[in-house]
């Protein structure tokens, strides 16, 4: 979880030196990010149910020897094609980890030791975010380019043998066959919405190529739903979503996922662009989010066992909404200390929503499905991640142009000051225009403010409807159940 984590951030600050490097041009480098998420998001789903079909531990296994090759063979490649099918492949292995990362802990550690083991799952995901641009910046300092690549080896390697000797094997012997028409459906939606959500953006929500993306999404994910209720062995369950517990956890998980995929993309580029930090002491001053988030996490283990799950989720959107609302004020001339507080408190309500909902989620699902539900639950999480860098950057992109001033400048650079903050950046330094930079900063922190309070607004509502229609079981009342059915169906190999 640990490298998979970097790895969602360390490319970012690779991007310039791949360029050069490797000579690639812009569409290479969104290539090369994008080659990683559409394989991704295409095989967490099928991922799942093979692993509860086949064997979780093997899976996984298999899928940490796939991430370890792509990246070692990414680190050697010649061309931007080899780093993009290198990032396609990791992307598959990285898939097949996630899911079966997760599901494997209902079998591992008893329910009152199952929060505190998601919470350092989750946590050992979150150290990456931050620890990305930190440890790309160093290794590009100090090694070649491939290095960002290679770095991931060792740890793969570490956590390959921690899972071959020290995980049980388990799979459920009554798991459905593969469903053939409805992974391919399943693959094709989800690779069509995230092509949609990456080209909307760029293109324009209302660009043809766009509104295709979104209408196949749509088509071939609701043949999915409709082939999968009538289908003898499906590979989702949809008996879960009457579930009210696991639907409204799941909502939670999601939207604390879609909420700190759009912070983690406005934030760096705020201490960037607006307050003049390079790529290392960003990932420096991002780590108060991360200690907050640790709070949560210790406050989660603490508090969940006595309370149940509902009330902790409950306080931590609120906490949510709080930190985002704060941070909504922030002004361009702020230093970074009046950013710590509403980062740590951001932090803090994120611990204490997401770990408590992923808790949740595993509760209520069935033993034996433990890695079909896993990869349904990662699918939306990533999913719901993508959709919030798309709509809040496109938020923060409308409120950006509307308010830096580009009007005395040349078209050209007109153009590349209004497209982002990088680029005002590039053109007033290049034209030693302190009016363009000081209010292409001012601009920027306008847009930044109005995604924060967009954000905020977002995890009151759910906090709200939380509370109104979530039921509140008894603390580790699902366990029993859960417990039960693993007793009926899962099979322990030794």
């Amino acid at each position: 979880m640990l490298a998979l984590g970097f790895d969602l951030t360390i490319l970012n600050v690779a991007l310039t030196t791949l360029s050069e490097e490797l000579n690639a041009s812009t569409s290479q480098l969104q290539w090369i990010v994008d080659s990683y998420l559409l394989v991704f998001a295409a095989v967490l789903l099928p991922a799942g149910l093979l692993g509860d079909r086949l064997g979780r531990k093997r899976l996984l296994l298999a899928g940490l020897a796939v991430f370890g090759a792509a990246s070692l063979a990414g680190a050697f490649a010649d061309g931007t094609g080899g780093v993009i099918v290198a990032r396609a492949f990791m992307g598959l292995g990285a898939a097949v980890v996630l899911p079966l990362s997760m599901s494997m802990l209902p079998a591992i550690f008893p329910p009152e030791e199952r929060t505190r083991a998601v919470a350092i799952w989750t946590g050992a995901n979150a150290v990456g975010l931050p620890l990305g641009p930190l440890l790309g910046g160093w290794l590009l300092e100090h090694y070649w380019w491939g290095s960002i690549f290679l770095i991931n080896v060792p740890v793969v390697v570490a956590g390959g043998l921690a899972v071959a000797f020290l995980l049980p094997e388990t799979r459920d012997p009554a798991a459905p066959r593969v469903d053939l028409p409805g992974t391919l459906l399943s693959m094709g939606g989800l690779v069509a919405l995230v092509y949609g959500v990456i080209e909307a953006p760029v293109r324009g929500w209302g660009d043809p190529v766009s509104v295709a993306a979104f209408v196949l999404a749509a088509l071939l994910l609701t043949g999915f739903v409709a082939w999968e209720r009538r289908a003898a062995e499906p590979m989702l369950n949809l008996r879960l979503f009457g579930d009210r517990a696991f639907v409204w956890a799941m909502i939670a998980a999601v939207t604390a996922n879609l909420l700190l995929g759009g912070l983690l993309f406005v934030l760096p580029q705020y201490l960037e662009a607006v307050q003049g930090n390079d790529v290392f002491e960003t990932g420096l001053k991002i780590i108060p989010m991360l200690a907050g988030l640790l709070g949560g996490a210790i406050a989660t283990d603490r508090a969940a066992p006595r309370t149940g799950h509902k009330p902790v989720m409950v306080v931590g959107l609120l906490v949510l909404a709080a930190g985002l609302g704060w941070a909504a004020f922030t002004e361009a001339g702020d230093g970074y200390g009046t950013a710590v507080p509403w980062l740590v408190v951001i932090g803090l309500g994120s611990g204490l929503t997401l770990i408590p909902a992923m808790d949740a989620v595993l509760a209520a699902l069935p033993a034996e499905e433990a890695g079909r539900g896993s990869g349904l639950v990662q699918t939306l999480r990533q999913t719901g991640g993508t959709l919030g860098v798309a709509g809040l950057g496109s938020l923060l992109a409308a409120v950006y142009r509307d308010h830096v001033g580009t009007g005395h400048l040349p078209a050209e650079a007109a153009a590349a000051a209004g497209d982002s903050i990088g680029g005002a950046v590039r053109v007033a330094g290049r034209l030693d225009d302190a009016a363009l930079l000081a209010s292409a900063r001012d601009a920027y922190v306008q847009g930044m403010d109005a995604v924060f309070a967009a954000c905020g607004a977002g995890a009151l509502a759910v906090a709200v409807l939380l509370w109104l229609f979530m039921p509140r079981r008894a603390p580790r009342d699902a366990a029993p159940a859960a417990d039960a059915r693993q007793s009926d169906h899962e099979h322990v190999v030794p």
